[in-house]
């Protein structure tokens, strides 16, 4: 069906220059690690006539790695206001300025002989990632019929670990890994971007911010129909209006009017815990250091690029089922079985790793263990995760609550970036301690205080925060009625 086309060809045009470029990003800079560090050595040496002491070296990598996550959480600071001011699929288009200048900088920068030129590309890379992977969810689930919504927004964590699994193949040596084409391997990322810029033009606006927030009637139906086709669009339509009529009179809220909204109290705590979580559980540290901890795992040097491409594998056949699967199981059973499965594969990884020494088969045991920590994040926490604020917000709260997420899901990663190599010197074999702790305690939250919304309109979601929100109000004495929840209501 021609319609249907046209929403898959939207979501590709969308993804490929949008999550896909997180993934690929954090993918890129592992392989020409070493080559890099040489580079930054190689040119004090040239520029002060003395080469950098080991401990600098390592200082000036982790700053490189580490302006990526800082860049991530500026982009998803400016994704909210972007987001409102230019539209969904503007901001989408204007976003890929920031690939196109961090790749020139990354493509120069040997030539210019200045590693600094790195660092700034990664940041930009940052800026890019964070503004997509704010905005491309929501993006996609508007445009969304209802019945595909969850499956729709699912596909930026496709596109993310299809991002990741490019970015580990590209950069084998036989391809841009090697020493001479590292620079290209870094500037490649611009090629999404050039791709996105030709395609996206051609595919829609959101049809709910074309009516909720511009208020053009005519542009929404537009836009439905290329969307949807031939199909009758009444009711899609009744129900975007009577959101438009809920709405009617509001502005778009700030991050921190959602704070002091009681209202919106539990859907907030849900999104912090969640996003806290999908970093803090310690998934994106196998990543970063992929190739560290298997060489710990005793994994020969020569193999180790194949395996992580393994690794990256596992995140995209386990995001493509979640895809099938999540309206069907739930988002709740998800990331319970994701976070429970997580927290005993750290147990075993930790076993394994502090007896590999004196037993002959361990390192392969930790290295399934590895293979099978991601397949478990991948099946849940990757994907729902990114889907919850669009679920539980509505029109004129949802890109504040996405800028909280991005906002905490930059700075966890930041801080996990960081602080994993010190975790891994002062714990060792246990450096998974914290990360099964996160794991644990997410599981709990998810049992005990987030409700399935599988199946359910944003209406009966809204309510059943509302009971929550309320009850909690009622036992503090501070019930104020129901004209709190209004802006709840879509």
């Amino acid at each position: 069906q021609l319609q249907n086309k046209i929403l898959i060809l939207t979501i590709c045009a969308a993804g490929i220059g949008g999550t896909f470029q997180y993934g690929y990003n954090i993918s890129i800079i592992n392989a020409p690690a070493s080559y890099i560090q040489m580079f930054m050595n190689t040119t004090w040496l040239e520029r002060m006539g003395v080469p950098l002491e080991s401990n600098v070296i390592l200082l000036l990598w982790s700053f490189t790695v580490s302006a990526y996550p800082l860049g991530g959480l500026t982009g998803a600071v400016v994704a909210g206001p972007m987001a409102i001011m230019l539209g969904r699929k503007m901001s989408l288009l204007l976003n890929n300025v920031f690939v196109i200048i961090a790749a020139t900088l990354s493509g120069f920068s040997r030539m210019a002989k200045s590693f600094e030129m790195i660092m700034l590309s990664r940041f930009f890379t940052g800026v890019n990632a964070g503004v997509s992977m704010n905005i491309q969810p929501m993006y996609l689930a508007e445009s969304a019929p209802k019945k595909l919504r969850g499956a729709v927004a699912l596909t930026s964590a496709s596109f993310t670990a299809l991002g990741l699994v490019l970015g580990q193949v590209v950069g084998l040596r036989e391809l841009l890994g090697g020493e001479e084409s590292w620079p290209f391997l870094l500037a490649s990322n611009v090629v999404p971007a050039l791709i996105q810029l030709t395609a996206l033009p051609w595919f829609p606006e959101s049809p709910r911010y074309l009516l909720i927030d511009r208020g053009d009637k005519e542009s929404c139906i537009s836009a439905l129909q290329k969307l949807r086709g031939t199909s009758d669009l009444s009711a899609e339509l009744e129900e975007m209006l009577a959101e438009q009529a809920a709405v009617k009179g509001q502005r778009a809220k700030n991050p921190w009017e959602l704070f002091q909204n009681p209202a919106l109290r539990w859907q907030l705590v849900s999104i912090v815990v969640l996003s806290s979580a999908m970093q803090l559980c310690g998934n994106d540290s196998m990543y970063f250091y992929a190739a560290y901890v298997f060489q710990e795992a005793g994994i020969p040097q020569d193999k180790i690029p194949y395996v992580v491409i393994g690794t990256g594998s596992c995140e995209l056949i386990t995001s493509v089922t979640c895809n099938m699967i999540i309206d069907y199981a739930g988002r709740r059973p998800l990331l319970l079985g994701g976070y429970i499965f997580m927290a005993g594969w750290a147990i075993v990884f930790m076993v394994a790793l502090s007896q590999q020494t004196q037993i002959s088969w361990m390192p392969y045991l930790s290295m399934a263990c590895i293979f099978a920590y991601i397949l478990s994040f991948g099946i849940g926490p990757a994907g729902v995760t990114g889907v919850l604020p669009t679920e539980v917000f509505d029109q004129m709260s949802r890109p504040a609550a996405y800028m909280i997420c991005g906002s905490l899901l930059w700075f966890n990663l930041f801080l996990v970036g960081t602080a994993f190599p010190f975790i891994v010197k002062s714990l060792a074999h246990f450096c998974y301690i914290p990360f099964l702790v996160v794991c644990v305690c997410t599981a709990l939250y998810v049992w005990f205080f987030l409700p399935e919304t599988k199946g359910k309109s944003f209406l009966e979601i809204s309510e059943e925060f509302r009971k929550r929100n309320f009850r909690t109000k009622t036992r503090a004495g501070f019930y104020k009625g129901p004209e709190e929840i209004k802006t709840t209501t879509l």
